[in-house]
């Protein structure tokens, strides 16, 4: 009943900068929480930063502290994260997550397909 859709992904030098949107669609009452996660080949998927609902609270890994922000914009469903001073280590496959609410009045959580992120000079 969701879909997100990663974009703005794609190949940076060292220090340099990216940013990445989501956007959901589909049939929902309300988007909660939207969060970024990461996964490096060989390694677990990991939470980068998340967002509530109005935008009120965020959260940061400590690896990505001062130099990622995340943001929305609810009136477009869209999340975005911001990436500055980008390492060879933020390499990863960066997925969109989501808790929705449902017209039924639950509340389920939903991944996006993802978009690959590569540091490297």
């Amino acid at each position: 009943q969701v879909q997100l859709v990663e974009s703005g992904g794609g190949l940076v030098q060292p220090g340099g900068s990216l940013t990445l949107s989501c956007a959901a669609s589909g049939s929902f009452l309300s988007i909660n929480t939207m969060g970024w996660y990461r996964q490096a080949p060989g390694k677990q998927r990991e939470l980068v930063a998340s967002i509530t609902g109005a935008g009120s609270i965020t959260n940061y890994a400590d690896f990505v502290k001062g130099r990622f922000t995340i943001s929305r914009d609810n009136a477009k469903n869209m999340v975005y994260l911001q990436m500055n001073s980008l390492k060879v280590e933020d390499t990863g496959v960066y997925y969109c997550n989501a808790d929705a609410r449902l017209w039924s009045m639950s509340t389920r959580n939903y991944w996006g397909q993802g978009t690959q992120v590569t540091i490297s000079s």
